[in-house]
């Protein structure tokens, strides 16, 4: 894989929402949100990392892959490259 595509992208979004300090804290992606975040919610779920189609909670892959996730957002932010 070479690039970040915009599928990938809408999925690394759903796991940034993800509260790591209660992994009994689930999403839900209602009918009424955007399709991208359905579908991504929809990969999420065939690929693992959650428990159900429409969010659930982290499967512990799910938890693997957020945490990096939001590892990977906190070193990439403004404030992160203020503090080196």
């Amino acid at each position: 894989m070479n690039a970040f595509t915009s599928d990938l992208i809408d999925e690394l979004e759903i796991l940034a929402l993800y509260n790591l300090s209660n992994h009994l804290e689930g999403l839900k992606v209602h009918n009424n949100a955007s399709i991208k975040a359905q579908k991504a919610i929809t990969r999420l779920h065939e690929k693992g990392l959650i428990s159900e189609a429409d969010g659930g909670y982290l499967t512990s892959l799910g938890i693997d892959a957020a945490e990096h996730t939001q590892g990977l957002l906190t070193i990439l932010s403004p404030k992160a490259a203020l503090l080196t």
